[in-house]
């Protein structure tokens, strides 16, 4: 079996779960290289990955390492010129959203795709990989809640990791870009067109840190869609039971909804509380299955010779409409959307 021997930069909580998968659980994949510029990192990429080839340098890792793709889950204003760097490199690449956290980080991005149409680019919108999310986009394809005219979506992170949201705010690009693209990106999809206008709005009430850093705990933002149809995001950081995320789509003739409890499993226990469901505790558990699948596409369209279904276009799109919003949420006005 030919196999797709991939280096990846970055081992964070997500790293790490995307390395696991390339090491452990795709057959067709063969993890060789890792880089970091944490050491602990590369501790763990040598101690629970077995890998030894081993870089603190990007560049380098892409001129030494043998590899024939990169996967890129770093901070996101590093995304696009690695991603740039990559595929000048020959290399076949996976990043993270967001693509980038300026729209011209994102045609720097869109160039250098466009320059090797040989080489295949995937952009991780995992939630489209999600079982519950791609039988929605197959039930309104269906027709079976009619035409699709307003997108409600709550991503909701949880207290337990309020500390690493905090030190991350002064480079996330703000609470929309980090938090709403996955939800913006499932807007278009779920829609089939692109937002046109957004106002938005942000407070912060318990972490004042936020606020210092120029961010926000919370945000929600409305948008307005070319043929009429309608968006809702709610975003936060502190949610106090574990991670929420749930998305509703309403239709002419009916409703889809994601998500509505965000379940750990079928399990109710029964005590002096009531009846209570256990809620998953962050998003790595909830979209673990996801993750796999998207990385099982990126390998063998890879290996195939083809392009994904999620492209640098999307990724461009996405943040067009995060950068909308932040600016809408800056500024407090109605923006327009180009």
């Amino acid at each position: 079996m030919k196999k797709l021997r991939i280096g990846v930069v970055g081992l964070g909580r997500l790293g790490k779960v995307h390395a696991q998968n390339i090491a452990y659980k795709i057959p067709n994949a063969e993890l060789t290289a890792a880089c970091s510029i944490v050491p602990a990192e590369l501790e763990y990429a040598k101690q629970e990955l077995g890998v030894t080839d081993v870089y603190s340098d990007y560049r380098e890792m892409l001129a030494n390492a043998d590899i024939d793709a990169v996967v890129i889950v770093t901070t996101s204003s590093e995304h696009c010129w690695q991603i740039e760097a990559a595929l000048d490199a020959g290399k076949h690449v996976f990043s993270e959203k967001p693509l980038g956290v300026d729209v011209a980080q994102c045609k720097q991005a869109e160039a250098a795709v466009e320059r090797h149409p040989d080489l295949t680019f995937m952009l991780g919108f995992m939630r489209r990989y999600d079982k519950s999310y791609a039988y929605a986009k197959k039930k309104i394809e269906e027709g079976a809640i009619g035409t699709p005219y307003l997108v409600k979506a709550t991503g909701i992170d949880p207290e337990a990791f309020v500390d690493g949201a905090i030190r991350f705010a002064k480079t996330s690009g703000g609470i929309f870009l980090d938090m709403a693209i996955h939800d913006i990106d499932l807007m278009r999809w779920f829609l089939g067109c692109e937002a046109t206008e957004v106002y938005a709005m942000g407070a912060t009430f318990k972490h004042p840190e936020f606020k210092e850093a120029g961010d926000d705990e919370t945000g929600v933002a409305v948008y307005k869609f070319e043929n009429g149809a309608m968006g809702m995001v709610h975003v936060g950081r502190t949610a106090p039971y574990g991670y929420h995320v749930e998305t509703e789509i309403v239709g002419t003739e009916g409703t889809i909804r994601i998500s509505a409890v965000p379940e750990k499993n079928q399990a109710m226990v029964y005590n002096v509380n009531g009846a209570c469901t256990e809620c998953v505790g962050s998003f790595p558990e909830r979209f673990a299955e996801a993750y796999l699948i998207e990385m099982e596409e990126f390998v063998n369209c890879t290996l195939e010779g083809k392009q994904p279904g999620t492209n640098v276009y999307d990724g461009t799109k996405s943040t067009v409409i995060g950068y909308a919003t932040t600016e809408a949420w800056k500024t407090g006005k109605i923006v327009e959307i180009k």
